[in-house]
């Protein structure tokens, strides 16, 4: 008991160093790492399997994939109301919550990067990189690749036949489970996509001005034009110079639409709809919400409805 609580302190005391910022990383990572590869985290269907999911989107993907099975648990490594990993700090609650893991599900391309030198230390910890095969958008200047690859809906179909696959080969007594759980969802994305297509595909008006770096993926899926981004960084007020010119670029190509996050002050974006006559809506980047399979999906409906009285 005594070396497992200073097993956990030092784990602790490590990751306290370390410091995040969404695409620090271009390096996306293999589907599953560790030393340990692909073998299987157990051999007795009847031991309980803890899944860990580094923040929201992917819990909600796991949660999904790994759906109605006794003696399988998912678990959201971070709270609910994180959001994106920008500058996330690793805090004792979520080191308690990846010891009693098995399996860690990441979203990949560098979101995760302020976590290599913690799972460096966890052997045993199956590690389950998402991102694999999906072509990564670059970011504005030294920034590295954009990660927010979850919030185009195409992404996350493969993000979760990803995960669907590699937990199958992790945990193979669940594997059909897994298998038809994953097909059952990617359906249900499916069919969220062709839906939003139907709806989006014909709109001539497609200039919009973001709240940070987070809808590339979701722009260029629904062939959406990102004019400005009011703060590259969520929280670091943009300068007197950078909203001059955002309040230039908007009143010439005569933008309509100013999308912040429901996760951040609309302060910016109310400044500049004062200077320009645009309106402000809603565009969530689905990194916080309920503990419901069907979130990404609902969250993804209501982009839609802002989508379409923005651009209408």
């Amino acid at each position: 008991m005594h070396s497992k609580s200073l097993k956990i302190l030092c784990l602790i005391l490590l990751s306290m160093l370390v410091l995040s910022g969404c695409g620090t990383n271009n390096e996306a990572k293999a589907t599953v790492s560790q030393t340990s590869g692909s073998s299987p985290v157990t051999n007795n269907s009847e031991k309980p399997i803890t899944i860990a999911a580094s923040f929201y989107p992917m819990y909600i993907f796991a949660l999904n994939v790994a759906k109605d099975m006794p003696n399988v648990k998912v678990i959201d490594m971070t709270k609910p109301t994180t959001g994106c990993l920008h500058d996330y700090v690793v805090t004792p609650d979520d080191m308690k919550n990846l010891e009693g893991a098995q399996v860690f599900i990441t979203n990949g391309a560098g979101m995760e990067s302020f976590m290599d030198k913690v799972t460096s230390q966890m052997p045993n910890l199956k590690i389950v990189d998402s991102s694999k095969g999906i072509q990564l958008i670059k970011g504005v200047g030294d920034e590295g690749d954009n990660p927010h690859i979850w919030v185009s809906i195409s992404n996350a179909i493969i993000q979760v036949g990803n995960i669907g696959d590699q937990l199958s080969l992790l945990d193979p007594s669940n594997a059909t489970k897994y298998k038809a759980n994953t097909s059952v969802y990617i359906k249900k994305l499916e069919a969220e996509r062709d839906k939003m297509h139907q709806a989006l595909d014909g709109v001539k008006n497609r200039d919009i001005v973001t709240f940070h770096e987070a809808f590339p993926y979701f722009a260029k899926e629904f062939n959406l034009n990102i004019v400005g981004v009011i703060e590259r960084e969520p929280g670091s007020e943009p300068s007197a110079k950078e909203l001059a010119a955002t309040i230039d670029k908007v009143n010439s190509l005569k933008v309509k639409a100013l999308f912040a996050e429901p996760q951040y002050s609309t302060k910016a974006a109310e400044t500049i709809a004062k200077e320009t006559g645009a309106k402000v809506y809603s565009l969530d980047p689905v990194v916080t919400g309920p503990m419901d399979p069907d979130a990404y999906i609902n969250i993804m409906d209501s982009n839609l409805k802002s989508l379409q009285e923005a651009l209408k």
